[in-house]
């Protein structure tokens, strides 16, 4: 069930992981009603933020207003809980498979800097798309394709697609 990877780490069979996320998925699907995603956890937390900082900019702005509500604060959302859930759990099994630690991977041939501003600049890349896409990897692709989406499978086609043509470009960052 376990595999070991080049570094003698170990790591729970990706088949078996995929088994256990479609699981979650299903389980989010039959308790919530609605699939998995992180990226209306973030706006959330955005729009909370703004708020809090100047309540009159973002009660006058046609975005942030949206999501304000005297009934029903932004962070009370399951998708916030499901990002802190996750971040618990990553923690959780880091602690329990001795994989806790704070280093940065990288290539050889680059330096630690190097790579973070690379994840940085991924990260924030992301972000950005799956606000223009509506949704993340895991709300458009993931809970779309669960429920027979056609946009579903574009966008994880879409994703992939990219994702091997653009790989080329970034190689030299983990190879």
């Amino acid at each position: 069930m376990n595999n070991k990877s080049e570094r003698g780490t170990t790591y729970l069979n990706p088949y078996v992981s995929g088994f256990l996320l479609g699981l979650v998925l299903l389980a989010t699907f039959y308790i919530t009603g609605r699939g998995l995603g992180a990226s209306g956890a973030i706006k959330s937390t955005v729009v909370t933020a703004v708020d809090a900082v100047s309540h009159s900019h973002a009660s006058s702005s046609g975005y942030y207003s949206q999501f304000i509500s005297d009934d029903e604060h932004p962070l009370n959302n399951f998708l916030v809980f499901e990002v802190l859930g996750v971040l618990a759990g990553a923690f959780l099994s880091g602690a329990l498979w001795g994989r806790l630690k704070f280093k940065v991977e990288h290539s050889p041939k680059i330096t630690s800097r190097t790579r973070l501003l690379a994840a940085l600049s991924g990260g924030v890349l992301f972000g950005f798309g799956s606000q223009m896409g509506r949704g993340c990897t895991s709300g458009a692709a993931l809970s779309g394709m669960a429920v027979m989406s056609t946009a579903g499978f574009i966008t994880m086609m879409a994703i992939f697609g990219t994702g091997y043509l653009g790989a080329w470009f970034v190689r030299k960052l983990w190879i």
